[in-house]
C-alpha cells in the first residue's frame, strides 16, 4: 500500500466501525424525525376537514329529510320513504315543464358561450392588435357589474326586438354576462398550447382554422368542459334574468319555480325540499362526471393570461 493510499483507508476504516458497545441506527430513522418534526398533527388537519364537512353535508340531508319524510312526521330519520312530495311538484306545481325550461336555457348557453369564447379566447392568445390590454382590462371589470343593474336596459332591448317572455331572451342575457369570464380561461388555456404545433401545421398544408380544429382544439378538452359547466351551472341556478324576463309560468325555470312554493301565509316545506333535489341532483350528476376534467381546465386556463 502506497503512503499516500494509507491515510484515506484509516480514515474509511475508523467512520465505517461503530463504537464497542454502541447499536446500529435504523434504516432512515433521520428522514423520519424529519417527517415527523415537520408534519402537523393528525387531528389538526382532520378537525377543520370535518367541521367543513358537516357545516356542507347537514343543509342537503335536511333537505333530503323534508322531501322523504311524510308530511306531518318529525323524525330525524326519513324513514317510510315517501314520494308524495316529488309527485306533488313534478305533476300540480308543473316543475316537469320548469326542468324541461331550465334544460333548454342551460343547453343553449353551454354552446353559445363555449363558441364565441372559444373564438374570442384564440384572438386573445394568439393575435397582438392595438387596444388588446385595454380590451382585456374592459373584461375584467365588466365582473363588477352586477346584473340587476342591467335589468331595465336589457329589458327595453327585448321588448324593442319583441323577445320578452321568450327563452331566448334569458340565453343571450345568460351568454353575455359569463363570455367575459369565459374568454378569458379559454385565453389563458391556448396560451399553453405551444405555438410551433399549429406552425407545424401550416407547414404541412394546414390553413389557420385546420390547424386549429386538428391540432389546438383537442388539447382544449379540459378547458371547454370546465367552461362549459360553469355556464350550464350558472344557468341553471340564475334566478334575476328568468324571472324579470319570463312572465309566462310556461315559460318560466326551476329557481323561479321553487319561488312559486314560497307565500306570505305558509311555505310548504315538503314541497320545497323535493324542488330543491331535483333542481340540486342533475347538477351533482354532470360534476360527479367531469370533475376531473374541470379541475384540470380551471387550473391550466388560470396559469397564463
Amino acid at each position: 500500500m502506497s503512503t499516500k493510499e494509507a491515510p484515506a483507508a484509516v480514515a474509511a476504516r475508523t467512520r465505517a466501525a461503530p463504537p464497542s458497545g454502541a447499536q446500529p441506527a435504523p434504516p432512515h430513522s433521520g428522514r423520519r424525525r424529519r417527517r415527523a418534526w415537520d408534519e402537523a398533527p393528525r387531528w389538526q388537519i382532520y378537525l377543520p376537514l370535518t367541521l367543513y364537512l358537516l357545516f356542507t353535508i347537514i343543509p342537503f340531508y335536511w333537505m333530503l329529510l323534508f322531501a322523504f319524510r311524510p308530511s306531518g312526521s318529525t323524525s330525524l330519520v326519513p324513514w317510510p320513504l315517501t314520494f308524495e312530495h316529488f309527485d306533488k311538484v313534478w305533476t300540480e306545481r308543473s316543475f316537469a315543464l320548469y326542468f324541461r325550461n331550465s334544460v333548454l336555457v342551460g343547453v343553449f348557453s353551454l354552446l353559445m358561450t363555449t363558441v364565441v369564447a372559444l373564438a374570442g379566447g384564440y384572438a386573445l392568445a394568439r393575435f397582438r392588435f392595438r387596444f388588446r390590454r385595454a380590451f382585456l382590462l374592459a373584461l375584467l371589470c365588466s365582473q363588477f357589474i352586477p346584473g340587476a343593474l342591467m335589468l331595465v336596459p336589457l329589458f327595453q332591448i327585448f321588448a324593442e326586438l319583441q323577445m320578452i317572455n321568450s327563452l331566448g331572451s334569458v340565453i343571450i342575457a345568460e351568454t353575455v354576462f359569463q363570455l367575459p369570464l369565459s374568454m378569458i380561461l379559454i385565453s389563458g388555456f391556448i396560451k399553453n398550447v405551444p405555438y410551433s404545433l399549429e406552425e407545424s401545421a401550416w407547414v404541412d398544408g394546414c390553413g389557420r382554422f385546420r390547424a386549429f380544429r386538428a391540432v389546438v382544439l383537442p388539447l382544449l378538452r379540459p378547458g371547454l368542459i370546465a367552461v362549459g359547466s360553469f355556464a350550464f351551472v350558472h344557468s341553471w341556478n340564475h334566478f334575476l334574468f328568468a324571472l324579470m324576463f319570463l312572465s309566462n309560468q310556461e315559460k318560466q325555470t326551476i329557481p323561479v319555480g321553487l319561488n312559486t312554493l314560497m307565500s306570505a301565509d305558509s311555505v310548504d316545506l315538503g314541497a320545497l325540499a323535493a324542488g330543491g333535489v331535483v333542481a340540486a341532483v342533475p347538477v351533482v350528476i354532470v360534476f360527479a362526471f367531469i370533475q376531473k376534467w374541470l379541475i384540470t381546465g380551471f387550473s391550466a386556463g388560470a396559469v397564463k393570461g
